[in-house]
């Protein structure tokens, strides 16, 4: 009968299909659903589908990787500091050389 077929139909669509299937069980009467009309439902719902995935692929391929690299080369303010650190340790190792040279004596 139609409404044996219906519910067939209904148990053997694949899981990702449950929500659909759920939603029209609990909005339509089974009993006296015609198959056209669920047939139609379902291909409705597929197709929705469908555009949903090509959407959802063609937002993956307009989103663009950047990769930046990395690079050697340091700013002046870092070779200004680089250089300051550098004359700041030669004076107190200097000062260091010479407070030893005071204590030895």
């Amino acid at each position: 009968s139609n409404r044996e077929m219906v519910r067939k139909i209904l148990r053997c669509l694949p899981r990702s299909w449950m929500p659909k299937v759920t939603a029209i069980e609990e909005a339509k009467n089974l009993n006296v659903l015609p198959l056209e009309d669920l047939l139609g439902s379902l291909m409705t719902h597929e197709l929705s589908m469908q555009k949903k995935d090509d959407d959802e692929e063609k937002e993956k391929k307009k989103k663009k990787i950047v990769a930046l690299k990395s690079s050697l080369i340091k700013d002046s303010e870092d070779d200004d500091d680089n250089e300051e650190l550098a004359l700041i340790t030669q004076k107190f190792k200097k000062f260091l050389a010479t407070k030893k040279n005071f204590g030895g004596k």
